[in-house]
């Protein structure tokens, strides 16, 4: 069978174990726990100012009730910018790129902003299907258009991180396969593309961040309607 492009995003196996399994086990290994010294080293200060500052930025628009998701979506949050990151590294497979794994975790999480405001204001969060002063002939319309947008919200989730990896990790491949196939018969275009080359894998540096911060902050917004 002759490999195409897409065969990079299969996930392999070392050992009859997933590299996505090792992917997974990473965050705990990057950002350390906190330990009984009084004084921390450089890495770790930097580490608790950034996540404290992420998570005061997503919390303020949220109402009281809704911060103890503060420590659900601030992990979530690292788990998949380290995973993006990582994926980033030459000969590493990224689990986010495939969409059975980006809904595994965008359904669970949407479910449950929409039964937590079920729950404790189920009047309002009913009340999001239908706008204020809709004429009574576009009611049932209105009602069915906003359900289905609101369905539609957890596959957005989903398929947005893996189209966006998806599509960047493409660009990188393509870009890098012509970097070396120009490389014996023109040497200053195979430069050229390497610039490309190098410029495509900031701006995946860029998506990756990017790309994890929305999908938490989509999330966010979805339970400040429902807090």
């Amino acid at each position: 069978m002759n490999p195409t492009f897409f065969d990079q995003f299969m996930s392999p196996q070392i050992l009859g174990i997933p590299l996505a399994v090792l992917a997974l086990l990473m965050p705990p290994i990057m950002f350390p726990t906190q330990n009984n010294r009084w004084l921390t080293n450089r890495l770790s200060t930097l580490q608790l100012w950034a996540i404290n500052l992420f998570t005061k930025q997503l919390m303020l628009p949220i109402s009281k009730t809704g911060h103890q998701w503060s420590i659900i979506l601030t992990s979530l949050m690292i788990m998949l910018l380290t995973t993006n990151l990582l994926g980033l590294l030459p000969y590493t497979f990224t689990p986010t790129t495939q969409l059975s794994m980006n809904m595994g975790m965008a359904i669970p999480m949407w479910l449950a902003t929409v039964l937590t405001g079920l729950r404790n204001q189920p009047t309002k969060s009913l009340g999001h299907l239908l706008p204020e002063g809709t004429p009574i002939l576009l009611t049932p319309t209105l009602i069915i258009i906003e359900t289905i947008s609101l369905f539609i919200r957890p596959l957005a989730l989903g398929v947005r991180l893996t189209a966006n990896l998806t599509a960047g990790h493409l660009l990188i491949q393509l870009t890098s396969t012509a970097t070396l196939s120009l490389l014996p018969t023109m040497l200053t275009l195979s430069a050229m593309t390497t610039v490309v080359l190098l410029s495509l894998t900031i701006l995946e540096l860029a998506v990756a961040m990017i790309q994890a911060y929305v999908f938490v902050l989509l999330l966010s917004l979805y339970l400040q309607e429902n807090t």
